[in-house]
């Protein structure tokens, strides 16, 4: 851009000539801003060759993420191990004392972590809530709905977890969780354990004798407020996602009907949204949903970019998926995590970055491309 006082006198023909071509690109050169879907259909779709580059790129960012970002128990809490497991899984490594072991193992078979607090209920196992705790569970349900989603997969129903000496299941998480749920609570964590575990059509009965449905769930968390919702709603979108999916494969669209309905209107426009409101380098808004925004600082634009991107990806289906936005979105997504390699970066953003680009790696990378390496032994 040329600013007023930057300029030397110069003749006035001169001026002219240059007033002109000013004139000329400013009729025939779009301008940067705001992207929308013009923009969107003009950009060139992505071949075979720039997507194998992209996957190999992805690969090697999500290795760095997983073993070169290394989380140590005598530093970090539950909520940023939590956040690790929800991206790799059971391939995820902590540092215990002199030994490495594997995150999800380690609290699963009682190990000791600054906010891991699950005590016994009434109606199975919970876990303690800690608000305002940068360690510990924010949310209901937010360990149990991780656990449902981690990796590329989640862990069974059935899995042990030892809590006082005693043995329980995710199960009796579940058990709790159900016996729990009130109307009016956010059940953004709860949704996506209950879409993951149970059929769509499930019902049960809570501990004050209500009736509940997940499509009841379902349509709980439809008419929340996304703008007050946590990370600009990128989590209670991803809870809907998760259920719209399974009554999809369950019943078809002719099962999208009443809360399924309401859900799948607020997903559709979220995801116009955040291609509305994507930034002309590829990534999203930093201020999610509610309107177009880029910041200096690389953080908050990794932070908006690997929320929003998680959710986009689980909601659109395989065709979507190659849109041309989308792939921009990946390709900026990992540069961001490039940018960041060697710096300390927020652990929310960062893991669930790493998990969207997981779970895009698994659907839109060439078939029968091997995953990234195991892990590190150390």
């Amino acid at each position: 851009m040329f600013y007023a006082n930057t300029l030397h006198p110069v003749r006035a023909v001169i001026l002219g000539r240059f007033a002109a071509v000013l004139v000329h690109l400013a009729l025939f050169c779009p301008c940067s801003g705001c992207r929308g879907p013009v923009a969107d259909a003009a950009a060139s779709a992505p071949t075979a060759a720039t997507r194998a580059a992209l996957c190999e790129r992805i690969d090697r960012a999500l290795t760095h993420v997983r073993d070169r970002r290394r989380l140590d128990t005598t530093v970090h809490g539950a909520w940023q191990v939590v956040h690790g497991i929800l991206a790799f899984g059971r391939d995820f490594q902590i540092q215990h004392g002199a030994d490495v072991v594997p995150a999800l193992d380690y609290l699963l078979d009682g190990g000791s972590l600054t906010g891991w607090r699950l005590r016994p209920g009434e109606h199975g196992l919970f876990a303690v809530v800690e608000e305002g705790s940068t360690t510990g569970q924010g949310h209901p349900d937010q360990w149990l709905g991780y656990l449902s989603q981690c990796g590329l997969g989640g862990i069974p129903l059935e899995t042990p977890i030892r809590v006082a000496g005693r043995w329980y299941t995710v199960s009796d998480l579940l058990d709790q969780a159900q016996s729990d749920l009130r109307e009016g609570q956010e059940a953004t964590w709860t949704l996506m354990a209950l879409a993951t575990y149970l059929p769509p059509d499930a019902a049960w009965t809570a501990a004050d004798g209500a009736r509940w449905t997940t499509e009841r769930v379902v349509a709980m968390e439809a008419a929340a407020d996304l703008s007050t919702s946590a990370c600009g709603g990128a989590h209670r979108l991803f809870g809907l996602v998760t259920a719209i999916n399974a009554r999809r494969a369950a019943s078809g669209e002719d099962g999208l009907t009443g809360g399924w309905a309401s859900a799948a209107e607020v997903i559709e426009d979220a995801i116009d949204r955040a291609r509305r409101f994507q930034q002309p380098d590829g990534s999203f808004s930093i201020h999610s949903f509610d309107r177009p925004g880029t910041s200096a600082n690389v953080m908050a634009r990794l932070s908006a970019t690997g929320h929003l991107f998680e959710v986009v990806v689980a909601a659109l289906d395989d065709e979507r998926l190659r849109e041309p936005w989308v792939e921009r979105a990946a390709e900026r997504l990992v540069s961001l995590l490039e940018q960041t390699a060697d710096v300390d970066v927020e652990c929310g953003g960062l893991y669930h970055a790493a998990h969207g680009l997981l779970l895009y790696r698994q659907r839109n990378c060439p078939a029968g491309r091997p995953g990234p390496p195991a892990p590190l032994a150390e």
